[in-house]
Formats: C-alpha cells, structure tokens, sequence
C-alpha cells in the first residue's frame, strides 16, 4: 500500500498533516539554489527582492483562490491560531464589551476561555452535552444584543463536527477555519475575521492566516502592544519584525499547487467525494461507527470507533504496517481519525478503505 515504490505513507495526521508530493519534490530541488540566488530560501533577506515578489504572488493567490473583495487585509503571521483566540478579542472588543461564542469542541471551547480574559464572553450554544456530536440549531442560539463580534469554529478536528453552511450574524462574524480553508469555496463577504493555523490545508507549522476586514483594523485599543494589533502588520504587508520565511515560501508553493488542480470548485469535488467513501463505509459496517450526527459530519476529519475497543491497538498497528500512519483518534476521545485534507490523494482514502475492510473480515 505504500506510495510506488518509495518509503512514503499515507499520512492521515491531523496536523502538522500531509503536504502534496510535487511540492515536497520541488522544495527539495530548490532548497540549495532559490531561484539562482545561490542561497536557500531560509537564507535570503526577508526585504530583498526576490522573497518580497514570493509575498505579493501568495497573497494575491489566496485573494484570488478564495474571491476575497476589497476591503480585505491578508496578513501572514506567526504564533499559530491559538494565538488569534487571544488576538481576536484583544483587536476587536474593550474590557466592558460583551462577544458571542458557539462551541461545538475542543476549539471553540479554547477560544472562548482566551475571550474570558479580556472581556465578557458568552457561550450562547453549546454541544457539550452531547458530547460535541452535533451543531445545535441556529434557533435556539441566545444571543446577545449587544455583541462586538459571533465567534465560531467552522470544523472541530477533535470529534470531526462541521459546519455546512455559515451563520447568520448582524455583528462581525469571527472563524477559526484552521482545518476547513481551502477545502472549498466560502463566501468571504459574509466575515469580519478569519482565521487559521497553516499546518491543515496551507503549508507547514510556523505561519498564521488571518483575513480581517479592513473598518475592524481600527478597533484595537490604543494600549494595545504593536505585535498584537493587526494594523501593525496590515501597515508592513506582514513584515513588522522578521516573518516564518521558510513556512510562508512552502504555503506559497501549497497556494500554486491548489490553482493547478483547479482551485477551490474541483478541490471541494474531491473533498468531498473522499469524506462520501469513508463515511459510506462506516455506516454500512457493524463493525465501526462514527457517532457524530449526518448533517454535521466534517468532510476534514473523519473519526469512527471499532465495535471492540480491545482492537484498537491491533488496527494501528497493522494499518502502520501498511503505510497508513497518524490514524490514531485524538487522546481526548480515543478511537481513530482520518484526516483527509486537500493533499491527502484519493488513492490513501482507497487504501485506507481496503485495510478497513480486510481487517473487519479478519477480526471479527
């Protein structure tokens, strides 16, 4: 099952996840020689010519890839969207303001402990006691009436819970879409902030997308540090101190690929084509289930559990043998997990999908 006849597997990790193989291919052709600077990419000034040219071409990728409108800053940072859950609510919210979270996993729940420290942040839905399976009805979220902001977390990678459709909001509505961009078209218009970790869909750990609208920039308390407004780096087109460079040139390199395989329309044909396999063959087996309700099931992170939990260890085991790796579930909720973003290949779904059946047979 392993990929031709090299050592790689298929790699189903949460994150950091897989990255497409021609990009891996090229990073390592180049990495002596960046376009015949003589240099690497990690060595060469962020403010030279050559990486500023990388910087405008990825941002005006992602502007095209996700139809951003004007109005929109594209920022590149660092300290991982978990540093945003503290961002958002520092640029967006004084102490005295009240902000709407719906928490739907682990995610959310993290963000709104972080909105906790700088203002009054309500829970206004919740899944928790269904044990973060489902995404509770827009109808009976209690808002706020006077909100600065709607935070949610469009997919919870933890339990494998989306959102297939975008919230309502008459405030800025605020994403952490970490483990969702790219995966599709969404509609940018309809946002103040989006947010998310590299490491998913973008490129390798180190680097943060953020998307704010440009009205929202002014927002942020005067007192606040400068390397924690987002106007700063809107200001310095993401150069205000020395950027991940080595992480924004693969991302730069992940945002090409993703236009060559026909942008965001033909990828979210394959998304979701990939998550239909999985789920189809879950549902038909007595052998493994996935308890998170059908509407609500994340096309990114497939989790499913065995019947007889005593096989778990059993199932990694073989699987890795196999060359499918990274399919234990996250320690929070046991089981496995899937997580099939973009550069995961159609072909590790198939595999994945003819271990699962071969091992059933095997064991029960």
């Amino acid at each position: 099952m392993r990929i031709s006849d090299t050592s790689r597997v298929f790699n189903f990790s949460a994150g950091p996840s897989a990255l497409p193989f021609d990009v891996l291919e090229q990073i390592r052709s180049e990495l002596l020689d960046w376009q015949g600077t003589g240099m690497s990419v990690m060595e060469v000034s962020h403010r030279g010519a050559e990486f500023l040219e990388l910087a405008k071409r990825c941002e005006a990728n992602v502007r095209e890839l996700l139809s951003i409108p004007d109005g929109y800053s594209v920022l590149f940072l660092q300290g991982g969207a978990t540093l945003q859950m503290s961002m958002v609510p520092m640029n967006l919210a004084a102490a005295g303001d009240v902000v709407d979270y719906v928490v739907t996993g682990i995610w959310s729940k993290k963000a709104v402990a972080e909105a906790q420290k700088f203002c009054t942040a309500n829970v206004i839905a919740s899944s928790a006691d269904q044990d973060f399976s489902e995404i509770p009805d827009p109808a009976s979220w209690v808002r706020s009436d006077d909100a600065a902001y709607l935070h949610y977390t469009p997919n919870e990678t933890i339990a494998g819970v989306e959102f297939h459709y975008i919230p309502e909001s008459g405030v800025p509505l605020v994403a952490d879409m970490s483990s969702t961009i790219f995966s599709r078209p969404i509609d940018i218009s309809k946002f103040g902030v989006i947010y998310a970790g590299a490491q998913k869909n973008i490129g390798p750990a180190g680097l943060t997308l953020v998307i704010v609208r440009d009205d929202l920039l002014e927002l942020a308390p005067k007192n606040l540090p400068h390397l924690m407004t987002w106007r700063a780096y809107a200001e310095s087109g993401s150069m205000t101190n020395t950027p991940p460079t080595f992480a924004w040139y693969v991302a730069d390199l992940v945002l090409q690929w993703l236009m060559r395989q026909g942008g965001l329309d033909a990828i979210a044909v394959i998304n979701e084509r990939k998550a239909g396999k999985l789920y189809d063959a879950i549902d038909v087996s007595d052998f493994y289930s996935n308890p998170v309700r059908k509407d609500c099931r994340s096309w990114m992170n497939v989790a499913f559990i065995l019947a007889d939990s005593s096989l778990d260890a059993k199932f990694l085991a073989e699987s890795k043998a196999a060359g499918l790796t990274n399919l234990k579930g996250h320690r929070s909720v046991g089981g496995m997990r899937a997580s099939i973003y973009n550069a995961v290949p159609e072909a590790a779904v198939d595999a994945l999908l003819a271990f699962m059946s071969e091992f059933e047979k095997n064991n029960r």
